[in-house]
């Protein structure tokens, strides 16, 4: 190893250290979960909107987050999640009818052991394009809806950790 190499091996390690003498380190999710959760499973959701796949899409979402984290299990374990996507949106956003925006309504529990720990709700929205013809709105409005739900997934599990 030339001297160059192991100089910048030591400045990082000189780094890292310092950055962990000031609080900061990485740290999965699972270990911010509340305790009893460090597993959890996701039930289906309860749809109420009109849109067939809402309450699908936000499960899944939820699962892949958890699943980053380390947190995602099957119906054994002893915390779960459940919900409902109580309302689903969209409607233009500017002038002339370009830009639409989609906004989603779900509520999440967190229970451990069949009691409850946490419920949140989320409300992101998404704007898409229009596009030339109604097949091709749908189908931006279709993936504004699935990275609606990505968000929704996202912020649910960031407020069910520990601050």
């Amino acid at each position: 190893m030339g001297s160059g190499r192991l100089g910048r091996g030591v400045a990082l390690a000189g780094l890292a250290a310092l950055g962990w003498g000031c609080g900061y380190a990485l740290s999965a999710g699972a270990g911010r979960l509340p305790a009893g959760a460090e597993q959890v499973f996701v039930r289906p959701f309860e749809n109420r909107t009109a849109d067939a796949e809402a309450g699908a899409l936000v499960a899944t979402a939820l699962r892949q987050e958890l699943g980053r984290r380390g947190a995602d299990a099957g119906p054994a374990a002893r915390a779960r999640i459940e919900g409902v996507v109580e309302g689903s949106s969209s409607g233009p956003s500017s002038p002339g009818g370009a830009v639409w925006r989609l906004a989603l309504q779900v509520h999440a529990r967190l229970l451990v052991d069949d009691k409850l720990v946490a419920e949140h709700r989320a409300t992101p929205g998404e704007d898409w394009l229009a596009g030339q013809d109604v097949l091709e709105s749908e189908g931006r409005r279709r993936l504004a809806l699935r990275r609606a739900a990505e968000a929704a997934a996202r912020e649910l599990v960031e407020r069910f950790e520990l601050p």
